[in-house]
């Protein structure tokens, strides 16, 4: 599983991809975040959270440096011990919430993603 941000012609990219970047440029290419490490520049805890979603649920605002160009991400966290300055590397996880809690069909989406682990 890899975690997509999307490289346009302009040089620009961004996570998640789009359509066209900020200046119109056309995508050329995917490069996976998960294969880089990132900062966190800030982060919280929600502990007001849907069904299914562990309390308190640690998020982070993250900036990725690829080939010089800024990407940030938000996402949970692995640990309710993080700074902002801390390095973190993107874990895939097979559920970021419980499915069956909630009112959606379990079936009807997919549960795992990405979370942010200090390095």
């Amino acid at each position: 599983m890899s975690m997509d941000a999307t490289r346009y012609a302009d040089g620009s990219i961004s996570y998640p991809g789009h359509p066209r970047s900020r200046e119109g440029a056309e995508p050329v290419e995917t490069v996976d975040l998960s294969e880089y490490t990132a900062e966190v520049l800030t982060w919280t805890q929600s502990m007001a959270t849907p069904p299914g979603v562990r309390q308190p649920n640690t998020l982070a605002i993250v900036e990725f440096d690829v080939d010089g160009e800024s990407v940030r991400a938000i996402g949970q966290v692995t640990t309710d011990e993080i700074e902002t300055g801390d390095e973190v590397r993107p874990v895939y996880v097979e559920q970021t919430r419980e499915p069956g809690a909630g009112i959606r069909e379990p079936d009807s989406q997919h549960w795992d993603g990405y979370r942010f682990e200090p390095v």
